[in-house]
Order: structure tokens, then sequence, then C-alpha cells
């Protein structure tokens, strides 16, 4: 791809080979990331909807997602690349995008998925949160969301998500998606297994 002017620009492109069948992943991409605009949130560059291929066009980010850096077991050497005081610039920086989403954007977006595979780091380690397929979009003025299904990932995703009983969804369940984030970043490893 090519930029304003003239000259090649590395892109990263996203295929979504699996998606729902009403394409409400896709759609949650493309409508909610192309409503924000901050240092910590990935750019969405362009999109294709061609019959059932759906494909979504990011920056370049290229130092790749964040729990290459964080699981010691996978890469002893990329793990040992970020510090403390790197570790805590990326955990701010996550901070300053997730305060973004839930209150400096016209529209109040939850993302729902936030986990170390879904940031992103640029060049000087730069955090952008990505992957908005689980996104949802509210008001300003709504506090508590209501929704048929759960959105997360096991291990990340808040308890009142996972079942009403516990309590009500709102801004709050992505902290604690967050909370569970800096846990993984301090130990340097998985907290939960899938499986």
């Amino acid at each position: 791809a090519s930029g304003g002017n003239d000259r090649p620009r590395e892109v990263a492109v996203k295929v979504l080979h699996h998606s729902r069948p009403n394409g409400e992943e896709f759609l949650n991409e493309v409508v909610s990331i192309g409503r924000t605009s901050h240092v910590n949130i990935v750019t969405l560059l362009g999109f294709c909807l061609e019959g059932s291929r759906r494909a979504l066009v990011y920056e370049y980010m290229p130092n790749g997602s964040l729990d290459r850096y964080i699981y010691s077991g996978d890469d002893p050497g990329a793990a040992a690349a970020l510090g403390w005081e790197a570790l805590h610039e990326v955990a701010a920086g996550i901070a300053r995008g997730l305060e973004y989403l839930h209150e400096g954007c016209s529209t109040r977006i939850i993302h729902f998925d936030i986990k170390p595979q879904n940031v992103l780091l640029g060049a000087g380690l730069r955090p952008k949160i990505a992957d908005f397929g689980m996104a949802k979009l509210c008001s300003p003025q709504e506090s508590i969301l209501s929704m048929a299904d759960a959105r997360g990932t096991i291990g990340f995703i808040a308890p009142e998500v996972f079942s009403r009983g516990f309590g009500v969804i709102s801004t709050k369940s992505d902290v604690y998606s967050y909370g569970m984030l800096l846990l993984e970043m301090v130990a340097g490893r998985s907290n939960v297994k899938a499986y």
C-alpha cells in the first residue's frame, strides 16, 4: 500500500475466515475502530468486503503482540527484552487506550477482549489495543449494558459477562480484563489454561 506521498507503506491484513455468519465481527471492527483516533488504538486503514470475503487493513506493528514478550517460557530472549520500566510504560499505554474507548470517544466502546494477544507493540514498544471483533458500542449516557451473549476469552472475561448473577455489564468489564492482563504481565505466564 502507499501513503499520501506515494511512498510504500507496510500494512497488516487480517482476513476473517471464520467470521460469524451475519458478519458481526467484521462490522464491529469497521464501525468501532473507524470511530477512534488515539495513539494507543490500532489504526484501521481500510477494509475489503467482496461476497463472503472479508479483510481488514491495519497499520503494521513491527513488534508483534504483547503475549510474545510476557510469556517467558515461549521465547526467553523476547521476554528479557522488556524490563520493568518498559512493562510499566506498556501497562500505562493500554490504560490510556481503554480510558479513551470508555470516556474519550463520542460513542463509548467496550472492547470485551482485552488480553495480551490483542495488544500490539509498535516502534518503541508503544502499545496499541487491537481486535475489536467483540466490541460493543453504546452512548456515553449508558452505564449498564444488556447483552444476549457472553463475549471474551476464558481467563480474562469478567464474571458479570459470563453470568448476570455476578452483576451488571459496564466499562468495568474491560477493567477486570485489564487487571487479569496485568497479572499475566507481572507473572510472565498464563494464569489460566483453557483446557
